[in-house]
């Protein structure tokens, strides 16, 4: 990672918990917690406890950049649209962040490469930043098709940002097979896939682009094997989910801290 790219910590709460006392207490024990100055932590609750969570964090003063994510959003402002939640009604509620192109809202709800893209730039557009996820099955690690995976998702938000769109982008690599479930890309794996995304990015944006643009890992990463991943030069933090839950989500905004 390059002293220019701030290192980014990502925690999807994804449905959990199930209350607002749950995820308030979250909040205070990150925001109460010694994490390195230098990283940047942004948490993703729930939709329903978007408000009340920006709400509370504003009351705080963390030693570090903090901020709130919404896990999904939709490509229009408003209308006839049952269940969804715009990038204007994420404006309004103060949330700086929203996640797009999840592995689980792209395999359960059937999000395509085109809609997360609509999503993304929605989002842009509005003014809210993007944590875009991208990655690969099992089926297509086995394949040799990873690259070609990747670089689809890619691609179809490169055809509807602008350059400097990308600015406010984090892309998050997460094979599909690593996530919850234990198993973890190895460092040169994960290092490998992080350098070929940045050469992507290079040759279809622009090289400033590539060098700019944090790059992070997510895949059952946890305190004890955060340290080694966040030592390669083109892993610039983490997404975590279910680690982000537990008491060593504060071990892993610290993986870069010497």
């Amino acid at each position: 990672m390059t002293a220019a790219r701030t290192f980014f910590v990502g925690g999807n709460f994804k449905m959990n918990p199930t209350t607002y006392s749950g995820v308030k207490a979250l909040i205070d024990d990150l925001a109460a917690a010694d994490i390195d100055p230098k990283a940047e932590i942004v948490v993703a609750p729930p939709t329903l406890y978007l408000i009340p969570a920006a709400a509370h964090l504003a009351t705080l003063k963390p030693s570090f950049t903090f901020n709130i994510s919404a896990q999904n959003v939709y490509s229009k402002t408003n209308g006839a649209f049952t269940g969804e939640i715009s990038p204007e009604m994420l404006v309004d509620a103060g949330i700086k962040y929203t996640l797009t192109g999840h592995s689980e809202r792209r395999t359960l709800f059937k999000d395509t490469s085109d809609t997360v893209a609509a999503r993304t730039k929605a989002a842009l557009d509005a003014g809210i930043k993007v944590i875009f996820c991208i990655g690969e099955t099992l089926d297509e690690r086995e394949g040799d098709k990873t690259m070609s995976v990747c670089e689809e998702m890619i691609k179809a938000v490169v055809n509807v940002i602008s350059e400097k769109d990308w600015a406010n982008v984090v892309i998050a690599y997460e094979p599909v097979w690593a996530i919850g479930t234990g198993k973890v890309a190895t460092s040169a794996q994960a290092q490998d896939v992080h350098h070929q995304i940045r050469a992507y990015l290079s040759a279809n944006v622009s090289q400033n682009v590539a060098e700019a643009t944090r790059i992070i890992y997510g895949g059952s990463v946890t305190a004890a094997n955060c340290k080694e991943l966040a030592t390669c030069p083109d892993i610039d933090g983490f997404l975590v989910g279910g680690a982000s839950l537990k008491p060593e989500f504060v071990q892993i905004g610290n993986a870069r801290r010497a």
